[in-house]
């Protein structure tokens, strides 16, 4: 046959994420500014299931140790690490220098001789990278070095292994070869005569030469290619030509090339291929160095972006709604994970109620949660409120609504929490001139504010700080749960919902909600407008004194009722049942994937029950009614303004006055907030 060149397959590298990963702890534990050189380590192999495919060279999480654990049937590689400080640096390295640099290394290693004590000198990797730890991105360009000496050429046809030797011979080289050492397994010599054949290690070349019999070489191929071996060729060549180049110039090449496979060992892709070297003057300096690897048949470097399974904030993002998805791939697969992860909320009140009603959103996925409170944090806080510490009441506490956010934020980065301390107008609390200008913000911040939330949570001490958010949500068409706590009993309830236009209520509803579904709001069964609730009041009955469970139960249930909301077709419009779910078979119109969507839950616990309830919207409701909603709708800040000043205003538009006047007044009972559940 005709000689032809002599062509090598080269590695293609495969980059485990635990690499990045561990770079990342590197970078920021160890190297931090040093660029120095850093040794690497990486393996191969010769893998027969994958025959289109180049040889693979691994570098994996385990590339920082000193003792690398490879693989069985595997073979190491050692090199070096240049981890770049900027991209522009990264970009700007000198490229061939690097890779001329770990090829002298090579060189002083063949022409020294220590090649032939350890072969896996030869079999080296350079490694460039930038790691950009802010984004997670990585640039690389790793370079397999190989030193371009001696030319060669293929002088026979290749053989198959069990063709070029006979069985015997095969039997007497696996033998002998698999009491080698782990490291002479890379490059070894293999000696035929008179029908055996056996393997050696390097250094017994000159004792082999002495005796008659054929010196041919050997290596562990990672090759997958009939008639081309692989990229560790290139530099044992390099060193058979400069140590034993003068006594043969042709060599018989073992490509051995063995798989594992159900158990077995197989050796039958092997080849042997017959080459002729150039020896030529021997070189005094080390020849050309290549090794560059190619992405996309170009020289050059490779990104890696691994922001979504490295970040942090994106893993923990995952875990968090690890639960939820495994609820709904079994138990609840109608259930709409998005529509809860994707709502807003905003929570009025940020203690008792407001900590465990933000810790219960994010359970169930929501990421955008909002404080509205104006106090600040005490020292009988940290102790209820899950979300504060003993810190964040030093040196006369810290903002409640800020703390809380900052709290949700440091348990879950992921999500977007912001606090808001501001004052909510509330009738009975008149405002003077000089805080004019602070209400009106106040007014215009808590309206804009539910306008841009999804879900509005009422849970504030006092009745009164509930009525403005009451008005606006009601104007907008909001979803709202109201939480208030007794001694030993709760409430939560959601709000009704009008529609635009909607003018009816009471007994006389005139809209198009359907029968049952115009319900009541916090305020419905109130024959009196709201007032200063702490004026006159001891400190017990200023604070809310309350059972510590009562908080985790009524916040749980809020919640809990608000994605029944967000799940059901109808939204704020879901019509409310007290009847058992089983009984209803899950009909949409009362039922959602998680059960019904109540209107009130009053819980008692001295009894450990809890009763479910359903109220009309009253006509004459002085936060929710026709009439309210319009003079809010017409005067906006200058209603509000006048409902704080103007004592039995609310009660007087509403007609709540004339009513009363009709009344007995022995036949009303009365109710304190803290009785009338």
């Amino acid at each position: 046959m005709s000689k032809e060149l002599l062509q090598f397959v080269p590695f293609s590298s495969a980059v485990d994420a635990g690499f990045w990963y561990q770079l990342t702890k590197k970078k920021l534990d160890v190297f931090k500014l040093n660029d120095a050189p850093v040794d690497i380590f990486g393996f191969y192999s010769y893998n027969s299931s994958l025959t289109s495919l180049p040889p693979i060279a691994n570098i994996d999480y385990s590339a920082f140790d000193n003792d690398i654990q490879i693989p069985p049937s595997s073979f190491p590689m050692k090199g070096v690490l240049i981890n770049t400080n900027t991209l522009e640096d990264f970009k700007v390295k000198d490229k061939k220098a690097l890779l001329q640099s770990v090829g002298d290394n090579i060189w002083q290693a063949i022409t020294s001789g220590a090649v032939l004590d350890n072969p896996l000198m030869l079999q080296s990797l350079l490694c460039l990278t930038f790691a950009d730890i802010k984004k997670y991105h990585y640039y690389y360009w790793i370079a397999f070095p190989a030193v371009n000496y001696p030319d060669s050429t293929v002088c026979k046809e290749t053989k198959k292994f069990c063709d070029y030797f006979t069985s015997d011979e095969v039997s007497q080289f696996l033998k002998s070869y698999d009491a080698l050492l782990p490291s002479d397994k890379t490059l070894f010599l293999v000696f035929k005569e008179n029908n055996g054949c056996t393997v050696h290690n390097l250094k017994e070349y000159e004792n082999l030469k002495t005796n008659n019999g054929k010196i041919m070489l050997g290596f562990s191929d990672p090759s997958r290619y009939e008639k081309h071996p692989g990229w560790p060729l290139r530099n044992a060549l390099a060193l058979v030509a400069y140590h034993w180049g003068k006594d043969q110039a042709n060599w018989d090449v073992v490509c051995f090339r063995e798989y594992i496979k159900d158990g077995q060992r197989f050796n039958d892709q092997s080849i042997v291929i017959s080459i002729e070297m150039n020896v030529g003057t021997l070189p005094k300096e080390c020849p050309e160095v290549v090794g560059w690897e190619k992405h996309k048949s170009k020289l050059t470097p490779r990104k890696v972006d691994m922001s979504s399974s490295m970040d942090p904030t994106k893993l923990a993002d995952a875990a968090v709604d690890l639960n939820l998805k495994l609820m709904h791939w079994r138990l609840v697969p109608d259930l709409d994970l998005q529509v809860i992860k994707s709502s807003s909320c905003l929570l009025f009140g940020a203690g008792t109620l407001g900590c465990n009603v933000a810790r219960c959103l994010l359970g169930w996925g929501v990421r955008k949660i909002t404080f509205v409170d104006n106090s600040f944090v005490s020292f009988s806080n940290p102790v209820r409120q899950t979300l504060f510490k003993f810190e964040d009441c030093l040196q006369g506490g810290k903002p409640k609504a800020a703390a809380a956010a900052d709290a949700l934020k440091s348990i879950f980065p992921g999500v977007e929490s912001e606090g808001k301390t501001l004052s909510v107008p509330m009738p009975g609390h008149p405002v003077s001139e000089n805080l004019l200008d602070q209400a009106r913000e106040d007014v215009a911040q808590v309206e804009q504010l539910i306008a841009d939330h999804d879900v509005i949570f009422l849970l504030t001490d006092t009745r009164e700080s509930r009525w403005l958010p009451t008005l606006i949500s009601a104007s907008k068409g909001k979803i709202v749960v109201n939480a208030a706590l007794g001694y030993d009993t709760f409430l939560v309830m959601r709000h009704g919902y009008r529609l635009q236009g909607d003018k009816g209520c009471g007994d006389q509803p005139i809209s198009t909600l359907e029968d049952g579904n115009d319900l009541g709001c916090y305020f419905c069964n109130d024959v009196v407008a709201p007032g200063n609730s702490l004026a006159d009041r001891t400190l017990d009955q200023q604070c809310t004194v309350t059972r510590p469970g009562v908080s985790y139960i009524a916040a749980g249930i809020a919640v809990e009722l608000a994605v029944s909301i967000l799940q059901h077709p109808k939204k704020a419009l879901a019509p409310a049942t007290t009847s058992d779910p089983s009984t209803l078979k899950l009909n949409t119109e009362f039922c959602t994937p998680l059960g019904i969507v109540p209107h009130q839950i009053r819980g008692y616990l001295d009894r450990f029950q809890n009763r479910l309830l359903i109220s009309k919207s009253f006509k004459q409701c002085t936060a929710c009614s026709p009439t309210v909603l319009d003079e809010y709708k017409k005067h906006g800040f200058d209603f509000v303004l006048k409902v704080m000043n103007t004592s039995g205003y609310l009660e007087e538009i509403t007609g709540l006055n004339k009513l009363m006047e009709n009344v007995n007044e022995d036949e009303v009972l009365v109710f304190s907030d803290d009785d009338d559940f």
